[in-house]
Parts: structure tokens; sequence; C-alpha cells
């Protein structure tokens, strides 16, 4: 039976460039790796074809003798070595590179440093919840928050060893941080158990932090909240997290926020909604009232004629714009308050009112008495 086109196989053209050729081998190996297929022998069968295809097509010494002669160019004689690329049990992670350092979680790649094996770790981002009032969520504000985090030892200077002695070569990794083993066709790379990576170990551990080089302390941060921010923001500080081990960096630190309701105006996006009661003279003829603003009284002209549930835009009235400039719209609806109970004055006054303004109340067309059942139904 031929053997298929590596080209085919890989599903580029024959004049596909070093990249496009990674890219989709990439592809069909994180497709049909047998870690992500177990027990699945037609996924291996391909990822194993793929594999052959791309050692060969990545060479340009083996391609160009594959463009020319196939199959026979770079066979068992042609002088490049026949048979499978896993035969023997070679190590796909030294042949490919950074290929299977998505599929082996960087265990065939470079630590957080940049090397091997390297001690240093970058420390946990931390998460802080902040309760705020409503109003410093609109216009901004400062505050102190007082927080945990892990810090180097003062007593080890972070090296986790007493006495200033330093750590010793991991016997199990060699100082490498990983251990090598073989699996089915191909060797895998794994962060070592004995020293988690590190590639050292302590003997003697310091007394204050038990070896583990950072201990735990309180610490206080200024925080500031812009104008503008939402429940449930997020504030990142940069490097204000967990210290890392061995001298390793800081995480990060995020300040979530939680908003406290507010008693007269509910927030949508920039724009702030009330509810405002008013007379039925004052929906009749019109009117200019002052009311509460989220930064002070501001004036609401009624126009004449304003029905219950009318809603008045007062532009420019509502929360600012996060890192912009602008605000939004203070929305306020009116709803016009009837009496439960009247005075005799009032009574005869509405009366008069009444009989100056009678209406029939009967509809004069089908389409009216349906569009009354729509707004009553």
């Amino acid at each position: 039976m031929s053997k298929a086109d590596y080209y085919e196989i890989l599903g580029v053209d024959r004049a596909a460039s070093d990249q496009e050729l990674k890219s989709a081998y990439r592809r069909l190996a994180m497709k049909h790796h047998p870690d992500r297929n177990p027990d699945d022998h037609a996924a291996e069968e391909k990822f194993k074809e793929a594999s052959e295809a791309y050692q060969v097509l990545s060479d340009p010494d083996k391609r160009a003798a594959y463009d020319r002669f196939g199959h026979a160019g770079v066979g068992a004689g042609s002088g490049f070595g026949g048979g499978s690329p896993f035969a023997g049990g070679v190590d796909i992670s030294d042949i490919f590179g950074d290929l299977f350092g998505e599929m082996f979680g960087g265990g065939g790649g470079a630590t957080s440093s940049g090397r091997r094996g390297s001690r240093q770790q970058r420390g946990d981002d931390l998460r802080y919840d902040l309760t705020i009032e409503f109003e410093a969520a609109v216009f901004g504000t400062e505050t102190e928050a007082k927080l945990r985090r892990r810090e180097a030892c003062s007593t080890c200077h972070g090296t986790g060893s007493a006495g200033g002695k330093a750590p010793v070569t991991c016997g199990q990794c060699r100082g490498t941080g990983q251990v090598r083993f073989q699996q089915g066709f191909f060797a895998v790379a794994r962060t070592c158990g004995a020293c988690g990576g590190a590639g050292t170990l302590i003997n003697d551990p310091c007394t204050t932090c038990r070896g583990e080089t950072r201990v735990t302390r309180d610490f206080k941060l200024k925080v500031k909240i812009p104008a503008g921010v939402e429940d449930g923001t997020r504030i990142r500080y940069s490097g204000e997290g967990d210290a890392g081990r061995f001298d390793g960096q800081h995480g990060d630190l995020y300040i979530v926020l939680t908003v406290k309701p507010h008693a007269f105006f509910e927030r949508h996006g920039n724009d702030l909604h009330c509810v405002v009661p008013i007379s039925i003279p004052q929906a009749l003829l019109g009117d200019e009232v002052e009311i509460e603003g989220i930064d002070g009284e501001v004036t609401l002209r009624i126009p004449e004629g304003t029905q219950s549930g009318k809603e008045i835009k007062l532009r420019g009235k509502g929360v600012p714009h996060l890192n912009e400039t602008g605000r939004g719209d203070m929305i306020v609806q009116v709803v016009v308050q009837i009496p439960r109970k009247l005075t005799k004055a009032q009574r005869e006054l509405v009366k008069q009112l009444q009989e100056s303004m009678a209406i029939d109340n009967k509809p004069t067309s089908r389409s009216l008495l349906n569009k009354m059942k729509d707004l009553f139904s």
C-alpha cells in the first residue's frame, strides 16, 4: 500500500512556507495527540503520520529530496535514514521544539525565568473585594485597603535555607527540574515531583519560613477608584500580589468592587433613573421644581399636559464616563399622584373642573375600542 503524500497529510500546498508547515502540524498534533485521544488507534496513526510528514518537510535537505524523489528520497538507503521518525523512542519534544510545549504543559520549554530548571517562580495573583458607596462609584474616591500577602522571608532572604546555606542539586532530576520517561513511541518531559521543578532541594530549612522562602504579612495599600466605575469593576495593581519563590516576580492584585445601592437612583450604564411624584395641577398646567440630583439640586421642567409615567431627560446629569470626558443623563419618570381624600372645597373645585372638561367616554370607533382593550389587557 503506497504512503500518503506528506503535503496532503498536513493539508498544505507544495509551496508552503516553514511557518505554514509549522501551523498546520501544530493543528493536527493537538487534534490527534494520544493524550487527548486515549485508546484511539486511528488518532494515534494520524498523529504519527503528521509527525513524520513534518519531520521531513521541516528539514530543508529532506524536503528537497522528497520534492525530487518522493518517499524514495527520504526512505531507507536514501542517506536520511528510514522508517518511522519515532523508531527507537526518539524524544519528539527535542525534535519539534516549542510545538509540544502546549501539549506537555511547558515540560519541554523554558520556565518563567527563561531557563530550564530555574528555581524562580512567579507569585500568585490576589483578589480583594471592596464595597464602596454609590456616590464613590460615580465620582471616584481614594481609600485604604488592608490586605495579606506572602512576602520574601527576611530571615533567610528568600532562600529557604537556614544560616544562608545553599540548596543542593536535586538527585532525581539532576538539577533540570524535569524528569523524562518513555510513553509508547515517544518520550515525555514532566515537572520533577521531588523538587517541584526548582532543580534543587533544601536540606536545612529556615526556621521562620520552614523552607517555603516566604511568610504571610499584613500590608496596607492606597486604592484610587476612578469616577464612573460600576459594580463588579476590577482594578489591577501590577506586582502587588504574592511574592514569587526564590526571588521570583510578584503576582498581581485585583481589587473587585461592590457598589452599594442608592435610596433614590437606579443606574443603567451611565444614566441615572429616578421617579418623582407630581400633583394633578402640575401635570395639567406644567411647572418647574427643584429635585435631588446626584451632585446637588437640579431643575425639572414639567411640560403642560404631562401624562403620568412620562420620562423627562436631563442631559449631562448622570454618571461620568469611565476614563473619558462627558457624563450620562438623568432620566426622571414623573408619576401623577391622585389624592385619596379631598376637602369639601377641593371637591367643589374638581366638580367645576369636571363640568368644564366633560368628554364623551364612549368609544367612537372599533379601532379605538381595540386600542383600549390592548391598553387594559
